[in-house]
C-alpha cells in the first residue's frame, strides 16, 4: 500500500480484522508493528503467540487521537501534555499509570500503560478505522532484529498473523523512545527517535534508567526491550571499544584471528571507514541518522551473508547515538572487546 495514496477500502478490511480480535502487521515510522486490540485479552495473547514473546514484557498501545489517552491512563500531569503536544504524532511512547480497562496481559502485569501515537499515515488510518486501541510490538520473532523493510517482515512473519500491510521501509529505523512519567523525574526506559537532549529542552531534568545501561536479567521489564537479549542476528556480535591506539588496526587484527580459525566475519561501520576493513563489510550510513535507519536491516543482511561473527564499531552516545548503542549492546549481549 502506498502511504501517499491509501486504499481506504483495504484499510477498513484490516480494521475489521483488528476489531474482531485478529492480528495485523502494519508499517510505522519507527519499525513494523504487530497489532491487536489492546483491550481484548484474547487478542493480546495472539501477539505473544505470534512473536514467541515472554508475557512479562509489556506491550505499547497505539492510538490515533490524543484524546484516547484519557481512556487508558490516569494521573496525566502537565509534563505528559507537554510531551504529547511537542512530539505526538511521532516516535515516542509515554508511560502513565493505567486505568482498569487495560488488561494485565497488555501491561505486562504492571500498574502502568505505555502509549504512543504514530505518525505513519497507514498506521494512523488503520487504528482510526479499526475503532480500537492497538497494542503493537515490533513485528518480528522475539529476540530477532526488528523489521524495518517490507521484504524482511513478510519473510519472517507471513502465516503467523491474520493480515499484513506492506507500506515501504521505515524512516527512523529504531523503535520509539519510551519515557516514564510516573515518577518525580522523567525517566527514559528505552532511548529512541526522540532524544534525551530534545526531551530535556521540554521537561528540564530527564534521566536515563540505569537498568538499561548494564546487563541485568533480574530487573522488572517496565518497557519493551529492557529485560531480555533483543535485536540479535544468528551470528555472535561484538562491539569494538574505541580506546587508545589504531582503531582500524584493532578491528582488523580481530578479523585476522577469526579468519585463521575458518570463521566468516562481518564488519559494521560508518561509511567513511568501509574500505579500511577486511571481511564482509557493510557501511551503516554517513552519519548517526543513517546508522539508526540501517542498523536492523544490516543485522539481517549479515544473516543472509552467513557470517559467524560480527564486529561493530562503537558509536558516540549523543543524540540518536544513545539509541543506537542501546540496540547494539542488546544485540551483542553486552559483549565488548
Amino acid at each position: 500500500m502506498d502511504k501517499d495514496n491509501i486504499d481506504i477500502d483495504k484499510i477498513q478490511e484490516f480494521g475489521k480484522i483488528l476489531r474482531d480480535g485478529g492480528t495485523v502487521i502494519f508499517p510505522t515510522e519507527t519499525v513494523y508493528g504487530l497489532g491487536a486490540d489492546a483491550l481484548d485479552e484474547n487478542a493480546a495473547k495472539k501477539i505473544y503467540e505470534a512473536k514467541g514473546r515472554p508475557s512479562d514484557n509489556p506491550l505499547i498501545v497505539h492510538i490515533a487521537d490524543k484524546k484516547e489517552i484519557n481512556k487508558l491512563a490516569t494521573d496525566i500531569d502537565e509534563r505528559g501534555y507537554k510531551v504529547m503536544d511537542k512530539f505526538w504524532p511521532g516516535p515516542i511512547t509515554i508511560v502513565f499509570k493505567k486505568k482498569d480497562i487495560v488488561p494485565a496481559i497488555t501491561s505486562g502485569n504492571l500498574d502502568t500503560v505505555a502509549v504512543r501515537m504514530p505518525s505513519h499515515p497507514i498506521a494512523l488510518s488503520l487504528i482510526k478505522e479499526s475503532g480500537v486501541c492497538v497494542a503493537a510490538p515490533s513485528a518480528n520473532i522475539s529476540g530477532r532484529p526488528s523489521p524495518t523493510d517490507e521484504d524482511n517482515v513478510y519473510e519472517e512473519m507471513n502465516t503467523r498473523v491474520d493480515g499484513i500491510i506492506l507500506g515501504g521501509n521505515s524512516n527512523v529505523g529504531l523503535e520509539s523512545t519510551v519515557l516514564d512519567l510516573t515518577g518525580d523525574i522523567p525517566m527514559i526506559l528505552r532511548p529512541g527517535g526522540v532524544t534525551l537532549e530534545e526531551l530535556s529542552e521540554v521537561l528540564g531534568e530527564v534521566m536515563i534508567d540505569p537498568a538499561i545501561l548494564e546487563k541485568n536479567e533480574n530487573i522488572i521489564a517496565r518497557a519493551p526491550g529492557m529485560k531480555y537479549t533483543h535485536y540479535a542476528p544468528n551470528a555472535e556480535v561484538f562491539i569494538v571499544k574505541k580506546d587508545d591506539g589504531d582503531y582500524v588496526d584493532k578491528i582488523n587484527k580481530l578479523v585476522d584471528e577469526k579468519l585463521k580459525e575458518g570463521k566468516k566475519v562481518g564488519i559494521m561501520c560508518i561509511n567513511k571507514n568501509k574500505d579500511k576493513y577486511k571481511g564482509e563489510v557493510i557501511g551503516l550510513g554517513d552519519d548517526l541518522d543513517g546508522v539508526a535507519h540501517n542498523l536492523f536491516k544490516t543485522l539481517r543482511e549479515m544473516d543472509k551473508k552467513g557470517v559467524d561473527i560480527i564486529y561493530s564499531e562503537e558509536f558516540e552516545k549523543g543524540g540518536i547515538g544513545q539509541a543506537i548503542m542501546n540496540r547494539l549492546t542488546k544485540a551483542a549481549g553486552y559483549k565488548f572487546v
